[in-house]
């Protein structure tokens, strides 16, 4: 089968190989030169073009599953709405006719709440912050164009399904943060604030598993099976690390430890972010994750990063 990917990245290029090694046909989509050599020898056929630019679309071959995985590229001149929901339109007028189904890649920074609270694809979607607001807008141009099973005009030859994705970890992607640690430099942030996760392989096989031939949702919650605070992400990371116990930019000098921590009530109670339930991605779409909590997926992310 055809296969279209447009965002080859950390997660679009690794669900291209998979692709390939089923012996799919597998494109992407790529501005860069040095991309598409890159591409080619791993048996992707690339397809040069740039969501910004509407007339480099019409080159984008017919598939029966697009994966569109953009990313924001903050070295670019563009603005989160510039890529996120312009460029996206783009693509959409094309694909209309061009594909069966597509595979958008979002975010939970779609949700608004910051207490604490439990969301689901149910839940009630009012961000405040900007990234999540351009999320959002992203979202609703499959409802406009038709893509989604409860659009009111269905417009559009392909279907879509959106996956809100928790904040994505895996092999090469804890580098940065892992350095921090060892060096024992404060961390910011709230440490009581919820983090939710989920790792590379699990958003994979989520992909993977949409690409099949069975009943689905227009939404998924792409989460791992226990939402954790940043004190116990960083505290795990260093534990496994062998380094020095994380502490927040809010300790007071000389100690190191959590309890240490300077809020008030009134900061306790608010920027604590929100709990992601996976159950619709579990029980209905039937993922059986393999890295279900940290305790799995952060010794696989360190010892092969």
């Amino acid at each position: 089968m055809r296969k279209l990917i447009i965002g080859c990245g950390y997660v679009g290029l690794t669900v291209a190989q998979e692709w390939v090694k089923q012996g799919h046909q597998v494109s992407a989509l790529t501005r860069s030169e040095n991309n598409a050599e890159k591409f080619l020898s791993a048996g992707i056929q690339p397809v040069l073009g740039d969501i910004t630019q509407p007339e480099s679309l019409e080159s984008l071959p017919e598939s029966d599953t697009v994966l569109y995985a953009v990313g924001f590229d903050r070295s670019s001149d563009k603005s989160r709405h510039e890529i996120y929901v312009t460029g996206l339109e783009s693509a959409l007028k094309v694909l209309k006719q061009r594909t069966q189904k597509v595979i958008y890649l979002s975010s939970t920074s779609v949700y608004g709440q910051t207490a604490g609270e439990w969301v689901d694809e149910s839940s009630v979607c009012e961000p405040e912050r900007e990234n999540g607001q351009v999320c959002l807008e992203a979202e609703q141009l499959f409802d406009q164009h038709g893509f989604l099973s409860t659009s009111s005009t269905q417009s559009a030859a392909a279907r879509a399904v959106i996956l809100r994705l928790a904040g994505i970890y895996g092999p090469g992607r804890l580098l940065a943060r892992m350095e921090q640690i060892r060096a024992g430099e404060p961390l910011a942030g709230h440490p009581d604030a919820w983090l939710n996760l989920i790792h590379l392989a699990d958003i994979v096989q989520t992909v993977l598993k949409i690409d099949t031939n069975i009943h689905l949702y227009d939404r998924y919650l792409v989460s791992d099976s226990r939402p954790i605070t940043r004190w116990e992400y960083y505290e795990t990371l260093a534990r496994l690390l062998k380094a020095p116990e994380p502490r927040f930019e809010s300790t007071v000098p000389g100690e190191i430890s959590r309890k240490s921590t300077r809020f008030n009530s009134t900061e306790r109670a608010a920027g604590l972010n929100k709990r992601c339930n996976n159950k619709r991605l579990r029980e209905e779409l039937g993922v059986s994750l393999t890295f279900p909590t940290i305790a799995e997926g952060l010794p696989d992310a360190i010892e092969n990063g």
